[in-house]
Formats: structure tokens, sequence, C-alpha cells
């Protein structure tokens, strides 16, 4: 579930996007060079690779030497931003009034500068996404708040996670997921269903109870009590 922070342009690059809250490594680099090889490998196009970072260090490593070959990624800095600002600002603004391209910034807020933390602000980011559910795109809204959930997930522990998952239950992608795991339970409980009349007509042919069969496929009640009987 929009798990691939991938997304291929019009001049069919692939942008490959990388969020850390520490100074990078040179690990960090390896690791981002092998994701852009194998990536490139498999859709056979070329792919950059951006790193949003709110570490507060001035100065970030952005690429490494090794043998003959420099391998770069682009850094994008948001310390500069101030997230309260940005937040308050669409608090206030009208329901009807927003447009996608005022929340694209909700979803680095938990990377920019200011006073809050980041549970505050990804709470509020998830209050104002669906403020703009009347006037947004429902499949843009949940992959809005994946993002901001997968940031969470990054950032957050204990009970300031469990207070996020609390908010996400409420939203677009929280009916989504419980729809999922209805459609799944429904379908395990069906085949689980399936399973029993199943071994319950094998049971009973081998008693040679044949006209039980023919009675268990009319009548639930009875069924459900040889069930009972047999254990099953």
């Amino acid at each position: 579930m929009y798990e691939d922070f991938l997304y291929e342009t019009e001049h069919h690059i692939l942008f490959h996007f990388e969020f850390e809250s520490d100074a990078l490594s040179i690990d960090d680099l390896r690791r981002f060079r092998d994701y852009e090889a194998s990536t490139a490998r498999i859709y056979r196009r070329p792919v950059i690779t951006f790193v949003i970072c709110s570490s507060k260090v001035r100065e970030i490593r952005d690429q490494i030497t090794e043998g003959i070959n420099t391998y770069r990624v682009q850094i994008i800095r948001l310390k500069d931003e101030n997230a309260d600002e940005i937040l308050e600002k669409l608090m206030k603004k009208p329901a009807d009034k927003l447009e996608k391209s005022d929340l694209i910034p909700l979803l680095f807020s938990p990377l920019m500068d200011g006073s809050s933390d980041e549970n505050e602000r990804i709470l509020k980011s998830i209050r104002i996404l669906r403020k703009a559910e009347q006037t947004i795109l429902p499949e843009d809204i949940r992959k809005m708040e994946a993002i901001l959930y997968i940031l969470a997930t990054k950032f957050l522990s204990g009970e300031t996670l469990e207070k996020i998952k609390e908010e996400i239950a409420m939203t677009k992608l929280g009916q989504m997921i419980w729809d999922d795991a209805l459609e799944k339970g429904i379908a395990q409980g069906k085949e689980t269903e399936s399973e029993r009349y199943n071994h319950l007509i094998l049971v009973l042919n081998q008693e040679n109870r044949l006209d039980q069969i023919v009675k268990i496929a009319s009548d639930r009640e009875y069924r459900e009590s040889l069930f009972r009987k047999y254990g099953i």
C-alpha cells in the first residue's frame, strides 16, 4: 500500500524519494546506489534519488566515490521552512477552498522547523486532509494519508504512534484498510465454512448416511447440529 516512493516523470526518468532524520552515512549512500541500480535494471529507466532530510546538520554528505565511480544524490532540506505557520494557515482556510497544491507541504511538515513536535504536526495534517475530502479526490487523500502514516512509523513510537493510528482509523485510508480486512475476513470465513461442510459430507458418507447429506444441504440448523455432534 503506497510503500514505494518511486515516481516516473513525463521524460521517463524515475524519481526515488527517501526520508532521513539523521545525517547520511556512507552505508546509506551505498544502499541508495544499490536500489537505483536494481530499479534501473528492472524498469530500464534512469533513476535519481532525492533524500528529504530533516537533520539539523548543515553539511550533509551527498556523494561517495569508490573506485573510478562517484555516486550522488539530491538533498532536499526542509529545516528552513516553518511547519507551524503552514499548518496554521491551512487550518484557517475554508474546506471548499483547499486545493491539492495546498496539501503537498503537509506531507513534509514533520521534517520542517517549528516549535511543535512531529506528533502534533502529523495529527494536524491528518485532520486537514479530512477537511479536504469534499474537494480532493479520495485516491489522492488516501495516498497523502499513507505518506503521513509512514512518516509517523519512522519518527514516532509508543503512545504517540497509537494516537496517530487512532486518527488514521477515522480517515479514508483507515476505511480502506478496514474494508480490505473485512473482505479478507469474509473470504476466509467462507473458506472455513466450505471446509467444515466438506468434512461433514465425508463423515456422513463413511457412515453410509446418504439421506443426511441431502438434508444438510437444505437445513442449516440441522447442519449446525451435526457440526457440533461431530466436533467439526
